[in-house]
């Protein structure tokens, strides 16, 4: 094995060129907040509640019955790809044990557990599917529905963040064989096809990175070019559907993107890291172009994507159903990947906004707040209070239920809750040649190595309840540096304030930063003041779907009406809101959790013209709107369905006047 590039990335993404380089999880300690309790939460409940659930659902049997002796185990019963979730799982450990966990001891265990779990079931050549290998299927014969690829990916990305958090090799040698294996069997243009469901591209660039190894990265950029061309041959009872699997149209030439929405965001991932690695300006303009269509065209205020629930796919351009969209958690932390690879590639911080919104907002509802508990797919709006999810049971995946289900029949997405969240501390800041970029406000204690030295810096902040951001130099090198703070694009107004020692220098709010050069000494300290005000939004006219109504926003996060939060006789499908009136903040609680709500005023909508026949004359219409305000009170769209089932709407009809 060669030795690695870039040792001193505990980053899950770490490219060796770019604009930005990013910071490492072991570098990151969030020590306050909602992102730095998630964190131990992760670490204490939902790693050994994933865990439960693989071994209820039969992913680890899976592995179990291929070494040498088992016993007979019976029928396999977990889905054809659940060797992901194990992968996934490992991978999240994996960084927890790059920070500095209370649960360290235990999460240790489980990854020793799991590396020898996998290893021993890996076949000589360094081949591994445990639906395969267990006489299921046969090896790469129906590629655009086996996944085998996609999970021998998730192992790679497992065993590149258990060497990068621990220095570990026993999970990389198995990736290392596994990844060889590919190379004899696809590389040089020996097959053309890849998978169906894209993940091994980012995998091997990030094995190209940890280990020198150039026959990677060249099978990535097979992958990623050779698709579009109608690679898949159609296998019986698998008919080929080339636009669900971006096959219809090679990525360079692409404008937009259509399909399976988690697989397109792995698919620009992938792009990205292949054009970063090979200096490819044309692959990262066309993916630029792509995610730019994407962004403008197909996502969702709360960072969803993904309109459609018949093959999860996304849907034409303003196509956003809110009650039936299907919004994937794992398409938004795909769509994050995106807007990360992007900002380190170029350094624009508008991709760091759109990491922003898909963090605060979907991710941030996909989980229960006691951890255990996981949306798969996330409307915008819930017409009616549906059952509460079974607790001792795995549902589809097709409807988000009433509330949060504690694991699925298809279970890609916790497992991928659980590794975001544990790698979280490498989003918070990047670095240059010329100093470092505050890009997402984690109240924590920071350690950066840049050009001039290493530096370390404390950030407090209740961001995102206000927008003060205090950052403290404690430790800095003898030589000037500059330290720039993201200006969020919905912040209007921006206050700076720095101390004594630095008085004299002018802290410059620049287009998308504020930034001040100087050098440093510790006790230093720069005050970012955002002004955090609740905002009306209105979607974009073509999108027929929230046409004529108006959702609330304050900071990066997007509110919502919930049922359980209304005076009785509200009915949300009954009520307009009149976005002209003042908009008041309230404190709430939300089970243990402090909670910024919103409290607007509206008016109930007679529906008594529409009795029977659901269409009524104009005039009867205007009519119909009640003359009494009534108060309409908005939590943050992350929280809903945490009280049990109820109704919930972002997107409100507005007052006409």
């Amino acid at each position: 094995m060669k030795e690695s590039i870039l040792t001193s990335h505990t980053s899950p993404v770490a490219p060796t060129r770019g604009r930005l380089s990013p910071l490492g999880i072991g570098d990151a300690h969030l020590t306050d907040g909602v992102w730095a309790a998630w964190q131990r939460d992760n670490a204490a409940t939902s790693l050994p509640h994933a865990q439960k659930w693989m071994e209820r659902d039969g992913s680890l049997d899976a592995f179990r019955r291929l070494h040498p002796g088992a016993d007979d185990l019976g029928e396999r019963r977990s889905i054809w790809f659940s060797d992901s979730d194990i992968y996934k799982v490992l991978e999240g450990a994996s960084w927890e044990l790059a920070r500095d966990s209370d649960d360290r001891a235990a999460v240790q265990e489980q990854v020793d557990a799991l590396i020898a779990l996998v290893a021993a079931a890996q076949a000589e050549d360094g081949y591994v599917n445990t639906y395969v290998q267990a006489g299921l299927g046969q090896r790469f014969e129906n590629l655009q529905m086996s996944h085998e690829m996609y999970c021998m990916g998730h192992l790679i990305q497992a065993a590149v963040a258990h060497h990068r958090a621990t220095g570990g090799d026993a999970l990389l040698a198995v990736a290392v064989r596994a990844a060889d294996h590919l190379v004899a069997e696809f590389g040089e243009g020996r097959r053309p096809e890849s998978d169906g469901h894209q993940e091994i591209e980012m995998a091997l660039v990030e094995l190209y990175r940890t280990t020198g190894t150039r026959a990677y990265l060249d099978l990535a950029r097979q992958f990623i070019d050779g698709r579009g061309v109608g690679i898949f041959v159609e296998e019986p009872g698998s008919p080929v559907d080339g636009v669900y699997l971006q096959d219809d149209v090679p990525l360079r030439q692409r404008e937009r993107i259509l399909g399976h929405a988690v697989r397109a965001m792995y698919y620009l991932a992938g792009a990205i890291d292949v054009a970063v690695e090979t200096d490819d300006t044309e692959l990262l303009a066309a993916v630029q172009r792509i995610s730019d269509s994407v962004t403008s065209e197909q996502l969702y205020l709360t960072g969803a994507l993904g309109s459609r629930q018949h093959m999860e796919a996304l849907g034409e351009p303003h196509e956003l159903p809110q009650d039936v969209g299907y919004g994937e958690t794992c398409a938004t932390i795909g769509y994050m990947g995106v807007a990360w690879r992007l900002l380190l590639a170029t350094g624009e911080a508008r991709y760091a906004d759109l990491f922003e919104r898909g963090l605060y907002n979907l991710f941030a509802a996909s989980t229960s707040l006691d951890r255990t508990g996981f949306f798969y797919s996330n409307p915008g709006q819930r017409r009616r209070a549906l059952p509460a999810a079974p607790v001792d049971d795995r549902p589809d995946r097709a409807e988000a239920p009433g509330t949060r289900p504690a694991w699925f029949w298809c279970a890609c997405c916790p497992p991928n809750v659980i590794r975001t969240v544990a790698s979280l501390g490498a989003y918070a800041m990047t670095s240059d040649a010329h100093g470092i970029q505050v890009q997402q406000f984690f109240p924590g204690e920071y350690t950066i190595h840049t050009d001039a030295g290493s530096v370390r810096l404390g950030v407090q902040t209740r961001y995102p309840d206000d927008g003060v951001i205090e950052i403290t130099v404690l430790e800095s090198p003898a030589a000037p540096w500059k330290l720039s703070v993201r200006r969020p694009g919905w912040v209007r107004h921006a206050e700076v304030t720095t101390n004594g020692q630095i008085a004299g220098l002018q802290a410059i709010v620049e287009g998308d930063a504020v930034s001040l050069t100087a050098e440093f000494a510790a006790g230093d300290r720069m005050v970012v003041a955002f002004e955090v005000e609740p905002r009306w939004t209105v979607g974009h006219p073509a999108a027929d779907a929230v046409r004529g109504t108006v959702a609330l926003e304050r900071g990066p996060v997007v509110y919502a009406l919930e049922s359980v939060d209304q005076n009785p006789g509200i009915d949300l499908e009954s009520i307009v809101v009149d976005a002209d009136a003042p908009v008041t903040e309230v404190d709430i609680a939300i089970g243990d959790v402090g909670v910024r709500a919103l409290r607007a005023q509206g008016r109930r909508v007679d529906g008594r013209a529409w009795a029977g026949f659901p269409w009524a004359d104009r005039a009867d219409a205007e009519s119909a709107t009640g003359e009494d305000p009534v108060d309409l009170t908005f939590i943050p769209y992350a929280l809903w369905a945490n009280r049990g089932p109820s109704t919930m709407r972002v997107h409100v009809p507005v007052l006409s006047r």
